[in-house]
């Protein structure tokens, strides 16, 4: 037991001793927070060699044994990262404090056995957010805003949830129960708290915080929360509810399914008519959730384990899709794809780790995305012997999605590594890489989406397993022989460009697919997908869309407000209203004394 609370403690006492030094010790913060998040890695894998642990309070089994190490290594990845990239933030004391308190945080979150522990620490995990994007300045106190109340909200709901869990079996240790959604009020526990996870890791309805955070948030904050650890919680929670607390039928499975497909088609829709990388990473980052959520609601081991895969798999190719997004930034101080081109001869390192990314999340084989979703496809196909068209909707959104999600990283990839470069932006002759502490992570992780997919069966599914048992997969993917063959195709077509490559062929500094390029002539990335925005059939959806019909906090907020109204005009200070207002309430007592 002492082995989990260690790096709960260290976490919490380690952040106050950063926000108590002085602010011009920003070197020495920087560095103590990075051994200090190397501690907690190094913590991480120590429980998760060391689980199966049981406790009353503290536990780890085998699903949190599968999500603690990632909260470790994703914390030490981007504190490393931010050694550069916040140098130019005020605040560094408040940063790094918090990011440590995130790390603890999601790591007690994980091993909680206790609800009043978990309600604890997920609540302390909004609060973290809250503060990490208003690291950003007064931009983005809106949007941290509208994060915390989404979060917070469902929060409360998750509070309630498990109030009703209590009732149902008096009793507060989560190893420990199993409930039959069998009645009314196992039903709607089951749904309040499956919508904090929901919101968390940023699914449908609860979405709408994720672009805008991505937009304004300074991009580690990004990468370490919607990116990955936000993921990571979110999704451990309603795998919990599914595997641990609840008994579900097939009623609550569909309302999984049904989410999960709605939020991939609905999401990718809208990543791609984007015109600033970070929001259409953004969505994305809400479109691959779904994917999650889809495969645990197929209710089969191979559909659930596929989802838990692509949890851990969003969770690296998403964050090095953020990181080297910001080495972008950071060097061009743009977010734009139309101020941007032509930079992968700059930045040849980023160029080929945001490529191997971007074919990771629109499951390109052999990468990691496509081994998870060949999973979920298969648990969906595998739903299909319960009878009923519902798995033939969510087959068709899950390959419908991948189809616009390699559509849109066409767009992204031609837009800011590609093409004609953006004269304004004045590119130097010389390397415009970042430095190795933003090089790296990036690379790290770039390599783990290879590594993840190519050795599937021997490194993540080894541990994911365990947590569904008896898998069965309809077909098998030789993942290292398929690899093999790919590079062979990929050497035999190097070589035989060199036995060509001495006849006469043109140059050129940028590629614009072969075209010669006259003029001031520019094909612009941003122009790809716009004809989508007219089409009849979507032109409506989107205009609503963008009025904010679908943003839960907006029609939330338009509710309060309208209520509030309300209530002021009948305020308003005038005597005969009031003496009305009166009247009415004594006759309506009246009539219910009489009753």
């Amino acid at each position: 037991m002492k082995m989990l609370i260690e790096p709960i403690l260290i976490s919490g006492i380690a952040g106050l001793c950063i926000l108590c030094m002085p602010k011009g010790f920003k070197r020495f913060i920087e560095v103590f927070a990075l051994l200090v998040t190397c501690y907690l890695f190094i913590g991480s894998i120590r429980i998760f060699m060391n689980a199966p642990v049981e406790g009353r309070l503290l536990y780890v089994d085998n699903l949190s044994r599968f999500i603690v190490p990632a909260i470790g290594f994703f914390g030490l990845v981007i504190s490393l990262y931010s050694l550069r990239f916040m140098t130019t933030y005020e605040g560094l004391n408040i940063y790094y404090a918090n990011i440590i308190w995130t790390i603890g945080l999601s790591m007690l979150s994980t091993i909680s056995n206790n609800m009043i522990i978990l309600v604890m620490a997920w609540g302390g995990l909004g609060l973290t957010l809250y503060i990490l994007i208003n690291i950003a300045g007064p931009d983005a106190a809106g949007i941290s805003k509208k994060a915390f109340i989404i979060v917070g909200g469902s929060d409360g709901l998750m509070i309630l949830g498990f109030c009703l869990v209590w009732l149902i079996t008096g009793d507060l240790v989560l190893s420990k129960i199993r409930i039959a959604i069998d009645n009314p009020i196992s039903f709607w526990a089951f749904i309040l708290i499956l919508s904090s996870g929901l919101a968390k890791a940023g699914a449908m309805p609860f979405h709408t915080w994720i672009p805008d955070t991505a937009k304004e948030a300074p991009i580690p904050v990004t990468a370490i929360l919607p990116a990955s650890l936000d993921k990571l919680l979110g999704i451990y929670l309603i795998a919990r509810l599914v595997l641990g607390i609840f008994i579900l039928d097939e009623f609550s499975y569909t309302i999984l399914m049904v989410i999960g497909s709605l939020t991939i088609v609905g999401a990718v829709m809208m990543a791609l008519v984007q015109e600033d990388f970070k929001r259409l990473l953004g969505y994305h980052a809400v479109s691959q959730v779904g994917y999650m959520v889809l495969g645990i609601g197929t209710g089969n081991p191979v559909g659930i384990a596929g989802g838990l895969f692509h949890m851990l798999n969003h969770a690296i190719y998403k964050s090095c899709l953020f990181l080297a997004g910001g080495n972008v930034e950071y060097r061009t101080k743009t977010s734009e794809l139309d101020s941007l081109g032509g930079l992968a001869r700059f930045m040849p390192l980023t160029f080929f780790a945001m490529l191997i990314s971007a074919f990771s999340i629109s499951g390109i084989p052999p990468f990691n995305g496509f081994f998870s979703k060949w999973m979920i496809y298969q648990g969906i196909v595998e739903k299909s012997k319960d009878g009923g068209v519902l798995w033939v909707f969510c087959l068709v959104s899950a390959m419908f999605g991948s189809a616009l999600t390699l559509a849109s990283f066409i767009k992204l990839i031609h837009a800011i590594f590609l093409g004609k470069p953006n004269e304004s932006l004045k590119y130097p002759a010389s390397n415009l890489e970042v430095a190795w502490s933003m090089l790296v992570p990036v690379v790290c992780l770039a390599v783990l989406c290879m590594i993840f997919g190519v050795f599937a069966y021997l490194v993540p599914l080894r541990y994911i397993i365990p947590i569904v048992s008896d898998i069965k997969f309809i077909g098998t993917w030789q993942s290292i022989r398929s690899s093999m063959f790919l590079v062979m195709g990929l050497f035999a077509g190097f070589i035989l460009y060199l036995m060509i490559s001495t006849r006469s062929i043109r140059e050129s500094h940028f590629y614009i697919g072969g075209e010669e390029l006259e003029g001031d002539m520019k094909l612009s990335g941003t122009e790809f997908y716009n004809t989508v925005k007219e089409m009849d059939i979507l032109k409506g959806i989107y205009k609503k869309s963008e009025e904010g019909l679908f943003d839960i906090y907006e029609q939330g907020k338009n509710v309060v407000f309208g209520i509030g109204r309300f209530f002021q005009y009948l305020h308003n200070g005038v005597l005969p209203t009031y003496m009305v207002w009166t009247l009415i309430g004594m006759i309506g007592l009246f009539l219910f004394l009489m009753r």
